[in-house]
């Protein structure tokens, strides 16, 4: 590791990279690869949609030889998002993850539900939060103020984009996480029909104070 890593613009060059973090931080922030029988279905559920729906809100962070090492994804409309999510991402992977026919039997069938089901990121609570975003960083790469960089960041683009606030959903479970979204300045959200064992939703305005 060097000095030079930076955060950049994502370019398409980048997928492979993407989901490999997203493979290896999707257990609970940690490596998905012993608990899914194909981890490939949780890059198609929680990165690569985005960088196909919403390419120019995703940012990485570039280790400064070209790999990106960290990311965060997102988008502005959450509503939008969904609807596209179905009917433009939807039918490029469906046939590889299919949905399950009954209830959920495996950690695969519990993401390709989630995939199979875009209208589950419109939650009424969070219509004052329309943006929502993910963002990942590879181990080695946590805890030296890249994740700060990478999130005002994307806060920028979306006050540039007249967005006023953002939302995220995380694993309950994944407590170094939430650690550091609450010394971003997020707040939870309290939503009827999620199962706060199971998940987290927490929310913040786009504005950079400087203090987090």
């Amino acid at each position: 590791m060097t000095s030079t890593a930076t955060v950049r613009p994502y370019r398409p060059a980048d997928a492979r990279d993407l989901d490999d973090i997203c493979i290896r931080t999707g257990h609970n922030g940690g490596d998905s690869r012993p608990v899914y029988a194909d981890p490939a279905v949780l890059p198609a559920v929680f990165a690569a949609p985005y960088v196909h729906l919403d390419p120019d809100l995703a940012f990485v962070l570039d280790d400064g030889q070209g790999r990106a090492v960290g990311y965060v994804l997102g988008t502005a409309d959450t509503p939008r998002f969904a609807a596209e999510f179905r009917t433009r991402w939807l039918p490029r992977v469906a046939d590889r993850h299919p949905a399950p026919k009954g209830p959920p039997a495996t950690p695969d069938e519990v993401i390709a539900g989630l995939l199979h089901d875009p209208e589950r990121m419109i939650v009424p609570e969070l219509a004052a939060y329309p943006a929502h975003l993910h963002i990942d960083l590879l181990p080695e790469w946590q805890g030296r103020g890249h994740g700060r960089t990478l999130m005002r960041t994307f806060w920028r683009a979306l006050r540039e984009r007249g967005v006023p606030a953002v939302h995220l959903v995380m694993a309950t479970a994944n407590t170094p996480a939430r650690a550091f979204y609450d010394t971003m300045g997020f707040h939870v959200i309290e939503a009827a029909g999620l199962d706060p064992a199971d998940v987290t939703c927490l929310g913040r305005s786009t504005r950079d104070t400087g203090r987090s």
